[in-house]
């Protein structure tokens, strides 16, 4: 099967993944590992915090490293799937942009209803099925006199030929109830910023991967189930990266995240476990 990525942005994204691989050596190379344990050791105090006696009484350094080196690793993850979905969508969106910033007004009574939508979400005992098309339609529909400045910012923004505009929150696919409403209302104020439905205004919360399996039908996180529609207003796992690159792009750029992967195994674990700590 042809791979819907060129074989620039193939090139683009294996060379930043090597890089963001790199780095994490460099920042938890054995050798600085085992200088910074034994200054807490020597001096007994730690201005970050994070000594630990016990833990370290118990278990071998070379296991503390990968723990240490696994939570660091899933925390700095998440930040290449902004760039890399930059890097698809560059094939075939004349605009891409990271970190977009829209500033506008609002009409108050718009504000003002979204502000309601998301207390109505938050407090109703009865939860019913969110409803994002709906949502957009009262927002857009509401109208004073009266305006409100607002700003958002878009993790990644796009701008198709056709002018037609899409914002996306990438965050975590499994969200805490303060972080569905969040993205909600920003998703909401962007189509009221541009006074716009869809398919003018597309606004979503994207997850780059499904962590319940390869079916959307699979996805079973409770709190996102509850406050996010996920049909309407979440794109998830291959659904995302489909939408930027075409079929096939969720595979091809895990193709991509294996193949880095594998060619700096080595190195990895020469960083991680084969530098003993000298008596």
């Amino acid at each position: 099967m042809t791979s819907p990525l060129s074989a620039e942005t193939r090139a683009a994204i294996r060379g930043y993944l090597e890089g963001f691989i790199r780095g994490l050596i460099e920042q938890h190379r054995a050798v600085d590992r085992r200088l910074s344990l034994r200054r807490a050791k020597k001096q007994g105090y730690s201005s970050k915090g994070d000594l630990k006696p016990f833990h370290e009484a118990m278990l071998p350094a070379e296991l503390l490293r990968m723990s240490s080196f696994e939570r660091s690793f899933s925390t700095r993850l998440g930040t290449t799937f902004e760039e890399v979905a930059r890097l698809v969508a560059q094939q075939s969106f004349p605009v891409v942009r990271r970190g977009y910033q829209t500033v506008g007004t609002i009409d108050f009574a718009a504000d003002a209803k979204i502000e309601e939508i998301i207390n109505r979400l938050q407090r109703s005992e009865e939860h019913p099925r969110p409803d994002f098309l709906g949502w957009i339609d009262e927002v857009l529909r509401a109208e004073s006199e009266a305006v409100v400045r607002r700003r958002i910012v878009a993790d990644l923004y796009l701008q198709d030929h056709d002018g037609n505009e899409y914002f996306f929150e990438l965050k975590s696919p499994r969200p805490n109830k303060g972080q569905c409403l969040e993205v909600t209302q920003r998703l909401l104020r962007a189509h009221a910023l541009r006074r716009a439905p869809r398919p003018r205004v597309q606004a979503y919360y994207a997850m780059a991967y499904n962590p319940y399996g390869a079916t959307p039908q699979a996805y079973a996180h409770a709190i996102a189930l509850r406050y996010l529609d996920m049909e309407h207003e979440v794109l998830l796992g291959a659904a995302f990266w489909d939408f930027l690159g075409g079929p096939g792009t969720y595979e091809a750029v895990l193709a991509l995240y294996h193949e880095v992967g594998r060619a700096n195994t080595k190195a990895l674990l020469d960083a991680l476990l084969f530098s003993w700590d000298e008596p």
